[in-house]
């Protein structure tokens, strides 16, 4: 029997970006704390094309020469999602959205009834 291997597309990271780590050594042995969030810190990029990361996880410390394969990016829109979709009105139910999605709204609201004005002419 012959196994058939395919050419797997590598995720490319940026510096900054915000990912989801899996440490494999820690998930392969049944370790807790095996995947946290973490935010890239550098990029090494080889002539070979492989690329290696090192991060900063949110709980502090450094992990180095991390390989793509284990890392999830966190896209902004998950983030963001409940001020995105929040609704725009005073009597919304604020237990349910963070605090800063509340104070986005209330800065929302008040310019949205205030009429536009042109800045101030020297």
């Amino acid at each position: 029997m012959r196994l058939q291997t395919t050419a797997r597309q590598a995720a490319v990271f940026q510096r900054h970006d915000f990912v989801l780590y899996r440490d494999p050594v820690k998930f392969w042995r049944g370790e807790q704390g095996h995947t946290f969030v973490c935010r890239i810190s550098y990029v090494d990029q080889y002539t070979n094309g492989d690329r290696r990361y090192t991060l900063a996880p949110l709980t502090g410390g450094v992990v180095r020469d991390v390989q793509g394969d284990y890392l999830r990016l966190l896209p902004a829109i998950d983030a963001m999602r409940d001020i995105d979709t929040a609704p725009l009105a005073t009597d919304m139910v604020a237990d349910d959205m963070t605090a800063a999605a509340v104070a986005w709204l209330t800065q929302q609201h008040a310019t949205a009834n205030r009429p536009p004005q042109l800045p101030a002419h020297d």
